[in-house]
């Protein structure tokens, strides 16, 4: 069975502080390339960024969110791996702009199988921040919130609604759904 799990939601609500959680209890997590894009491109200047270039941006992430994926299917270690965020999210995000993603890249994409049940975040606005980062208004992160869900349903995800609590409380959920 696929132990790939993807744990995504809308921007500002806790994912990455879910997947530290994990990576601190020992567990295999992949980190999310939109922020590590954006770092890059400020260091260096480029224009591939969500408020200049959103179709450049959109073409590294979904590079660099395939490129995680092969990789951790070639090295990985027997057990569960937790993704922040997947292939789908690139994707999703190329429809929310209204980019055409290239045939042969979708392809590509559509090839990264995680397992069927994704765990999503919901929006939580007493945690919900911008920074030099995230820039996404507090409406934009309801409607990425709602976007994913409904893209992940459209390619045979089942959402799977981790609730607001602590990172303690978020992780039982995660740890009480059967692996």
């Amino acid at each position: 069975m696929n132990k790939l799990y993807v744990i995504t939601g809308g921007p500002g609500v806790g994912k990455t502080t879910l997947l530290n959680a994990l990576a601190a209890d020992g567990l295999t997590t992949i980190p999310e390339v939109a922020r590590a894009i954006i770092k890059q491109q400020l260091a260096i200047g480029g224009d591939a960024l969500p408020w200049k270039n959103k179709e450049r941006y959109t073409d590294l992430m979904l590079a660099a969110s395939i490129s995680d994926y092969k990789h951790v299917m070639s090295t990985r270690p027997t057990g569960i791996c937790y993704f922040d965020r997947g292939v789908i999210d690139a994707v999703c995000y190329a429809g929310m702009i209204g980019y055409s993603i290239a045939p042969s890249v979708m392809k590509e994409a559509l090839a990264c199988r995680y397992h069927s049940t994704i765990f999503i975040l919901p929006p939580w606005w007493e945690i919900y921040e911008t920074d030099t980062e995230r820039k996404q208004t507090w409406d934009e992160a309801l409607y990425t919130y709602q976007q994913l869900q409904s893209v992940y349903k459209h390619y045979g995800y089942e959402p799977l609604t981790i609730p607001i609590g602590s990172v303690e409380e978020r992780k039982r959920h995660l740890f009480n759904f059967p692996k």
